[in-house]
């Protein structure tokens, strides 16, 4: 492995990894348990410290934390929102997890978690700051003392501690942030080229880790389909009722299995995503049809393991133009990689591929996000199927002209012409939705 694909491994290491529920709400938990763990080291003096009855959690965060927060399901607790999320933090939450902080849930520290938010012990509100990914935890003791913890950035980016109004750790962030508060991936200067001769040609011992998203987005897939959670997407997708409308095609069955996965992770299933690029929705989204293919044709580890490297890195590259959190829903840059893995599974070249980008950015692109949810799924599958007709449309020879809408000749141009749309064209549809979301 030379140095080069060290870096790449490096970045698609940094932006995939598993997360247990939706990111937003983790990042609030992750903070308020950095929080608690600074109190423990501080105010221990003889056996474990503990929360007093007296105790109080105020979260300050972002807009875009707010919005994908508010309505989705948080792992076990059958609730929604920052509220549990961050009293789940405080009870149970281990800062060594990342964003699997909530590894350790249990029922005794749900009814906890759950008390807490009723004595209303939480308070949530919107932070005065211009950064799309921020989190600000304070814990206060009944004893005087305190502690914050603030994320910025990237989900598990804990970018400055105090105890008692002291700073006790700084790091700054990560060097070369967007002023819009995303990581700059975009410092990696990868190109679709790049990506695609990377997966191609990159020694397969070094990248078959990536397996492991397979792993825990199929199980979630799994899960799904055999209970009715969320709006139960890839369940009827996949039932004997509605066969005779889905069929028992590859694109059915792809839609399917992403969908279900979507179903439970956003109802609050207890089980990991692997993510991508901080969402573990992209990180479903951008793997499970790819996953499908592999399954439905019987592909081989080492060329599967290739095909999810060039969808991961294909929706990293994208993401880089828009930030972490934007008004552009996640699964349009997410569907738009794994189109590019089917497309090189089915033996396409760059040419198909930059045509699979070329007509998924001419399809779905002003598709919003109005917060995370359980309908979400809903948009998960139509980004499938998306990506399905995208990659044989352009395995046919079939792209969209370059003299229609934000399409260019050159690929780069029209991907930063997306990641413009979303991160700046989109900027008041972001606000309005915010507006309508806290206003219901």
């Amino acid at each position: 492995m030379n140095g080069r694909e060290a870096e790449i491994i490096g970045l698609i290491k940094k932006e995939v990894k598993p997360a247990l529920g939706c990111t937003e709400p983790i990042a609030v938990a992750l903070a308020v348990a950095k929080a608690v763990e600074i109190l423990r080291q501080n105010c221990c003096r003889q056996g474990e410290w503990r929360l007093t009855a007296d105790f109080t959690i105020n979260v300050e965060v972002s807009g875009n934390i707010l919005k994908n927060g508010m309505g989705v399901g948080i792992p076990g607790t059958g609730m929604v929102g920052l509220h549990i999320a961050s009293a789940l933090g405080a009870v149970c939450g281990k800062p060594k997890y990342g964003l699997e902080v909530l590894h350790d849930l249990n029922a005794e520290a749900i009814d906890r978690a759950k008390a807490i938010v009723k004595e209303g012990k939480v308070t949530v509100g919107i932070a005065d700051t211009s950064r799309k990914l921020y989190v600000k935890a304070s814990v206060s003791t009944g004893e005087g003392h305190s502690a914050s913890a603030l994320i910025e950035d990237d989900h598990d980016n804990i970018v400055e501690t105090w105890f008692d109004d002291k700073v006790i750790d700084r790091t700054g962030g990560n060097a070369g942030d967007a002023e819009d508060g995303g990581t700059n991936t975009l410092a990696y200067g990868l190109t679709v080229k790049e990506i695609l001769e990377f997966a191609g040609t990159v020694p397969i011992e070094d990248i078959r880790f990536i397996l492991e998203s397979r792993e825990l987005n199929l199980a979630l897939a799994k899960e799904g389909l055999s209970a009715n959670y969320g709006m139960r997407v890839g369940r009827t997708i996949m039932s004997d009722k509605f066969r005779p409308v889905f069929g028992n095609d590859f694109l059915s069955y792809a839609m399917a299995l992403t969908a279900a996965a979507s179903d439970a992770r956003m109802a609050g299933c207890t089980l990991p995503a692997m993510s991508n690029s901080g969402s573990g929705n992209q990180g479903i989204t951008v793997t499970m049809p790819v996953i499908a293919y592999g399954i439905k044709y019987g592909i081989d580890d080492d060329r599967l393991a290739r095909a999810l490297v060039l969808s991961h890195l294909v929706a990293i590259h994208i993401k880089g133009y828009l930030g972490k959190l934007s008004a552009l829903c996640g699964c349009v840059i997410a569907s738009t990689g794994a189109s590019c893995g089917i497309v090189w599974l089915e033996g396409g070249d760059y040419p198909h591929i930059c045509s699979a980008i070329k007509n998924m950015i001419g399809n779905i692109t002003g598709m919003v996000c109005d917060g995370a949810k359980v309908g979400c799924a809903l948009k998960v599958a139509s980004g499938v199927s998306s990506a399905v007709q995208s990659a044989v449309l352009a395995l046919d020879g079939i792209c969209i002209s370059e003299s229609e809408g934000i399409i260019e000749k050159d690929i780069e141009k029209t991907i930063r012409n997306l990641g413009e749309i979303g991160s700046k064209g989109m900027q008041s549809t972001d606000n309005m939705i915010l507006d309508i979301m806290v206003c219901k």
